[in-house]
């Protein structure tokens, strides 16, 4: 097995490990993050019904509209602010955090703290 498949294998891996221990509800819905090295995408899930309630990345025109680029932690705590943001916009005040896998460290934690500023609890 080549060094990038057995990297993404470790991820699909720690993916589960965080899923099996956390699911969203009506009330309280899961705060997914997926991190790629140009961008950073964000979504609020209820998992008893499987509807994404609201989204945000570095690929929105609210984003681009900033002129910033989407791989470094600022954008990252800008699309935390927009979600955050619309989830409030949907009466949503709290959620469970899924980090995805990754570290909660850098760009994922910047998201975390951008979306708390906003006004979402967890």
């Amino acid at each position: 097995m080549n060094k990038f498949k057995a990297k993404k294998v470790q991820l699909e891996r720690r993916k589960r490990r965080v899923r099996a221990k956390i699911f969203g509800t009506a009330e309280r819905p899961r705060l997914n993050v997926r991190r790629t090295n140009a961008h950073i995408y964000a979504q609020l899930v209820n998992d008893e019904e499987g509807r994404t309630i609201c989204a945000a990345s570095t690929l929105d025109p609210e984003f681009k509209a900033t002129g910033k680029i989407g791989s470094n932690k600022e954008a990252a705590e800008l699309v935390g602010k927009l979600v955050g943001e619309r989830a409030l916009a949907k009466g949503v005040t709290e959620v469970t955090f899924d980090r995805g896998g990754h570290l909660y460290h850098g760009r994922v934690k910047a998201l975390a703290d951008g979306a708390r500023a906003a006004g979402l609890k967890f």
